[in-house]
């Protein structure tokens, strides 16, 4: 298959037979215009070539016909070659999907959900990167899902059952009394202590939470009458920025042990002790534009590993 060739191939990417690739999972160089680049392993590309060649086939996208089976193949490519974001927003939510009970699959299968979303929206027009748009998509995705689908705390699993038991029952012996039964009265038809059936009914409570964006009043006269409200969420606690810091971190710390000696010592410099990079230029001998260049191509490391990570 030439570059020019037309997608005739199964429609997903890993199914696509193409030539020999190299060990970047691309076949042939990265493209530099809109002409026909195969990919035959999608997720295997490395993110920082994921990103190149996003550029190409969102390009391609745009020219071809939406539903034809070369269109199908560029998105679903594109589906597959950043399935690393979705992953790495799935870590963020590790602690919560394992205290929960969950599977990892299907957190990410959530967010290919919000992945798809942010590609058949994305612009390339607009001159942003395609992750600055995808991530949101991605992570909204996972959140809606928590809200929608878990407990707003965590129960263990024998008392999520006995809820659903307690519920039965109670509808069951209501229609029989024509009234709610009692909690002996549960107990005697569920063969369970009455113990047994106050827990059940106190996890019960765990099942639903109300919403941090319900609208109350600020609680007195004048704010009633003159319809002052805000969100729930703007009058309780308050964000603890040191959570989402503390991941960054845990991420990080290898990364800047891969930088070279100068290179960390500039960042901390700058960033640890506040100097300005014409201070920091002064102190090593060098000019502020190369302290400018230097910073700028370590951030940019640093963010791409990140990404990947």
């Amino acid at each position: 298959m030439s570059r020019s060739a037309t997608v005739m191939g199964p429609i997903r990417a890993t199914d696509v037979q193409a030539p020999a690739c190299d060990d970047r999972g691309l076949v042939g160089a990265p493209p530099q215009d809109t002409d026909r680049v195969e990919v035959e392993n999608a997720r295997e590309v490395a993110p920082a070539d994921a990103r190149e060649l996003s550029r190409h086939f969102f390009a391609r996208l745009r020219i071809l016909e939406e539903g034809t089976r070369e269109y199908q193949y560029t998105r679903n490519t594109l589906i597959e070659m950043n399935l690393s974001l979705v992953q790495f927003a799935a870590r963020r939510f590790r602690a919560r999907v394992l205290g929960g009970g969950l599977d990892m699959d299907d957190i990410i299968q959530v967010g290919t959900i919000g992945l798809i979303k942010a590609i058949d929206r994305y612009d390339l027009q607009r001159d942003v990167e395609f992750s600055t748009l995808a991530l949101p998509y991605i992570i909204g995705e996972i959140k809606r899902f928590f809200r929608d689908t878990t407990w707003a705390v965590h129960v263990p699993r024998r008392l999520q059952e006995l809820r659903m038991e307690l519920a039965k029952a109670q509808e069951a012996l209501s229609d029989v009394l024509g009234r709610a039964p009692t909690v002996k009265e549960l107990a005697h038809h569920l063969e369970l202590s009455e113990d047994e059936v106050i827990d059940g009914l106190v996890a019960a409570n765990g099942y639903t939470s109300g919403s941090l964006d319900t609208v109350v009043s600020d609680g007195d006269a004048a704010s009633s009458a003159s319809g002052t409200s805000r969100p729930l969420a703007e009058r309780l606690g308050e964000v603890d920025s040191g959570m989402e810091l503390f991941e960054d971190f845990h991420t990080l710390a290898p990364l800047l042990g891969q930088l070279a000696e100068r290179d960390r010592l500039i960042l901390r410099m700058r960033f640890g002790q506040e100097q300005t990079q014409a201070e920091i230029g002064a102190e090593l001998g060098i000019s502020q534009m190369q302290v400018s260049r230097i910073l700028s191509r370590t951030l940019a490391r640093l963010r791409a590993g990140m990404l990947a990570e």
